[in-house]
Order: C-alpha cells, then sequence, then structure tokens
C-alpha cells in the first residue's frame, strides 16, 4: 500500500483514503494546442468540454469483418481458453473479455496501429502515443454482465502507476450497439472531476476485478456518479458495426447488463503519451501484468496511416 511520502505528492489520491471527496481534474484535457491532426477545431472543442467524440463510421464494413472472423478464430484457440488473456463471464461460461488483441491478431494490430485512431490520440495527447491495453468486450445474448460506474483512470493510476490522466480510449463496434444490449454509457463533462474510491487493492485484484462482482476497490463513489449525472445528463452510444467512441481516460462510464437476444461485442483500444509512462502502482501491492497495462512505450509509428492507405 502507498505510504504516507508517495501519498502526499499523489496528485490523485485514491484507494488509501477514508472518504469519497471528488476534486477538480488537475492536469489538461486537450495537451497543447490540439490543432494538428485530423480532428476539426469544433471537435477538439467538444471534446475538452463533453470528453468524448463520437463517429458514425470510424472502421470500414470490410475492416468490421476482418475483424469479426478473427474474433471466431480467437474464440476457438483452445489455448486462449485457459490463459489469463481471457475473463469468462461471472455466470456462465460465455467470454466476457479478450486482452492484448493487437498481439494476437494482425487484423487487430493493423487497426490499432492505424493512422485512423493513432493519429486523433496524438492530436488530443500532444506526442507520440503508445498502446497501454486493447480488449474485446463481449455482451452475449441473454447472458452479458454489467460494467459499473467507474473511471479507467482511477484504476490505472493506483494499479498500473500512471501518473497522471493523459490518455484516451476508442470503443468501437464489431455489431449493432443497440439501446437494447447493455451500450456504453458517458456521463458528459466528468472527465473533469476525479472521484476517489475507498478501499484498498487486494493482491492479484484483477482476477477479480475483471470479473465485475462485489468489488471492494474501484468502482465510482455512488453520491458522486449521481451528483454529476443529475447535474450533466448521461449519453448512451450506440450505432452500426464500425461506428466509434474516443473517450478521456477520467470519464466516468458504465454499461448495463444485455438480456436482448441481440450481442454487443466492441473493441477497446487505449492510448498513453509516450510522456506519461507507467511507474509504480500508486495504491496497489504490484503491477499489475502486461497484458492489462503495457510497459513497452514504444510510440505507434507516425507513418503508420501510409501503409494502410
Amino acid at each position: 500500500m502507498a505510504s504516507a511520502a508517495r501519498s502526499a505528492n499523489d496528485p490523485y489520491p485514491t484507494r488509501y483514503v477514508t472518504a469519497s471527496l471528488p476534486f477538480d481534474r488537475r492536469h489538461p484535457v486537450v495537451w497543447g494546442e490540439g490543432a494538428d491532426g485530423p480532428l476539426s477545431t469544433d471537435e477538439v472543442a467538444a471534446y475538452r468540454r463533453d470528453g468524448f467524440l463520437a463517429f458514425g463510421a470510424l472502421l470500414a464494413p470490410e475492416d468490421v469483418a476482418r475483424c469479426r472472423e478473427e474474433l471466431r478464430r480467437i474464440g476457438q484457440d483452445s489455448d486462449l481458453r485457459g490463459s489469463e488473456r481471457l475473463a469468462p463471464e461471472p455466470d456462465s461460461a460465455e467470454i466476457r473479455s479478450v486482452f492484448e488483441v493487437h498481439e494476437l491478431s494482425e487484423v487487430f494490430a493493423r487497426i490499432v496501429h492505424s493512422g485512423a485512431l493513432a493519429d486523433k490520440a496524438r492530436q488530443v495527447l500532444g506526442s507520440d502515443v503508445y498502446v497501454h491495453q486493447t480488449r474485446v468486450n463481449y455482451k452475449a445474448a441473454f447472458d452479458g454482465s454489467k460494467f459499473g460506474w467507474h473511471s479507467d483512470f482511477e484504476t490505472w493510476h493506483s494499479e498500473d502507476g500512471m501518473p497522471v490522466p493523459r490518455a484516451l480510449s476508442f470503443s468501437v463496434a464489431l455489431s449493432a450497439n443497440l439501446p437494447v444490449n447493455g451500450p456504453l454509457m458517458i456521463i458528459p463533462g466528468s472527465h473533469r472531476t476525479f472521484v476517489p474510491s475507498v478501499g484498498e487493492t487486494p493482491v492479484d485484484y484483477h482476477k477479480l476485478s475483471l470479473l465485475g462482482k462485489n468489488l471492494p476497490a474501484g468502482p465510482a463513489d455512488r453520491a458522486a456518479v449521481t451528483d454529476l449525472a443529475e447535474r450533466n445528463g448521461i449519453e448512451s452510444f450506440t450505432g452500426a458495426p464500425g461506428s466509434a467512441v474516443m473517450f478521456d481516460c477520467n470519464c466516468l462510464h458504465s454499461s448495463s447488463g444485455n438480456v436482448s437476444p441481440f450481442p454487443r461485442t466492441n473493441l477497446f483500444i487505449v492510448y498513453n503519451s509516450v510522456d506519461n509512462p507507467l511507474g509504480r502502482p500508486y495504491a496497489a501491492p504490484k503491477p499489475r501484468p502486461g497484458y492489462l497495462a503495457s510497459r513497452n512505450f514504444t510510440p505507434v509509428p507516425q507513418d503508420a496511416r501510409r501503409r494502410d492507405r
């Protein structure tokens, strides 16, 4: 657990606090001017204000088809079934998440390294970026479980040692995201408030937290979620395969369980600034494994977009 000296130098104290007292974010949302890149001035301003941007068609239909074929192949991999890279649903044999998919598939690697995504991340984060994490989240028909309200940065700071919120995620739909099958929900503007979590981080906590059940640390304080949602509302993101949402690492977000007969499958890609490398966890006994939090800080190549065209 964090020492007193570490706590005093921690800009985002969490887990070792005795009460969840939200406070204003202490670092920028858009780093630098945010002018050099594919996003317009209005899009950058909207991202700074809301913490997210939605895209109607980020991936072409043929890319979605290739991803879905790869998911079928990965799902049939017996070795992966016995690997910690795969997280099962807590109450069924269905797959909940598969991590580090860009290391399992060249198809996913090309998308993760493409300028269509990485250039937007570079523009907002004001630097070269590396891949902190990739995963595919499945929401199986009838049995897909929920993801409760949380800030990814709270986890990455406390358990991975990410110093400041200079990272972002893409959630890319690989199947239709419908109002009824557990789409992503975000509280607009919540990225400007850090909500600490109360509760110590157990050893190897990721083995429990990836299942999403009865978590002693990490979920956002319900009073804070209620207050922010009452003031700012909640946005729900639906769309066709290939649509996407880019969102700040400190956004409070969640998704409900899927009891519909329509599965929901999304690719998640997390880019972190190369100037924000992971260090020692701020509030955990040891770092999480590399398939959850990469410590390979090699930048995504700037010329990747030319190879993809």
